[in-house]
Parts: C-alpha cells; sequence; structure tokens
C-alpha cells in the first residue's frame, strides 16, 4: 500500500510531530545538515557542505518517550532505522514511517515466540499488505515486548 508523500526529512519530522502530539508522547530531535554532518557521508571531503550535485543532505534522530522506548533515524536517502525497545528495523522507507509509528503506539505490534528454533520476533504490520518483522536479540525480553508475546509458528 502507498503511504503519503515525505518528500524530505523536515516533513518525516512533522508527521512524527503530529504522531507524539496525538499519543501525548515527548519527543526530542536532533538535526544534521550538510554532507560533513550526516552519518553515511563518511567520503566528503574536509568542510563539504553540499553533496556533489549541489543539495543540503539532512538526517534527524528522533527520540519519542514512554513506553515502549522507540528512536527513528532518519536518512537523507529516503530511508530510516526504526528501534523499538532495543529491536532495530532498518531500511524502512521514509513514507512508511509514520503509519509504523501508527502501529507501535496504537497496540498492533506483536512479539511472535517459536520453540524451534526457540527464538522470538517483533511483527509490526501496517495498513494493506506490509508487514515489518525483526528477530528480538537476547533472551530476556522487556516488560513492553513481553506484555505482546503470541505463542505459534513464525
Amino acid at each position: 500500500m502507498t503511504h503519503p508523500s515525505l518528500p524530505t526529512t523536515a516533513s518525516a519530522v512533522a508527521a512524527i510531530r503530529a504522531i507524539a502530539a496525538e499519543y501525548r508522547l515527548s519527543m526530542a530531535v536532533t538535526d544534521d545538515i550538510g554532507a560533513d554532518q550526516t552519518s553515511r557521508r563518511t567520503s566528503a571531503p574536509l568542510f563539504a557542505v553540499v553533496d556533489p550535485d549541489g543539495s543540503l543532505p539532512h538526517e534527524a534522530f528522533v527520540e519519542l518517550g514512554g513506553s515502549p522506548a522507540v528512536s527513528v533515524r532518519i536518512f537523507p536517502d529516503d530511508d530510516a532505522t526504526i528501534t523499538v525497545d532495543g529491536v532495530e528495523f532498518h531500511d524502512v522507507p521514509r513514507d512508511s514511517v509514520p503509519p509504523f509509528l501508527m502501529s507501535v503506539y496504537g497496540g498492533l505490534a506483536f512479539v511472535k515466540g517459536r520453540f524451534f528454533p526457540p527464538g522470538y520476533r517483533l511483527h509490526v504490520p501496517l495498513p494493506g499488505d506490509e508487514t515489518y518483522k525483526e528477530r528480538i536479540l537476547g533472551a530476556a525480553l522487556t516488560p513492553w515486548l513481553s506484555g505482546r508475546v503470541r505463542q505459534g509458528r513464525s
């Protein structure tokens, strides 16, 4: 399913800010602007601010308060990494960030456990037929993750 377009990092941060307001969550934003500041621009020349094409890359790191602990790193390359209670979801398209967060805070996310091979996965369903799944590393689940466990096949 296609989600509303978020053409810039600033528009994605504004959408996250609206979700934080809706769920009454505190929010902290750190912006990194310029080729010399963004994390994926390690090969940028010293004191270079713009990319070779003349654009000004903008990256943001957003922390949302409350339970679960959620952070979002939005990259200039139209994708994001979302961390939910220590579980990292890499390469989430920027347009999918708001529905992802709505699923987490709306109670749709769940943890599925398996007996063999043993382990847990966090599932975050989005509107339509899209679901993000990531393996939960470590033996102990956080209280928020424990409260969302479903047994069965994964």
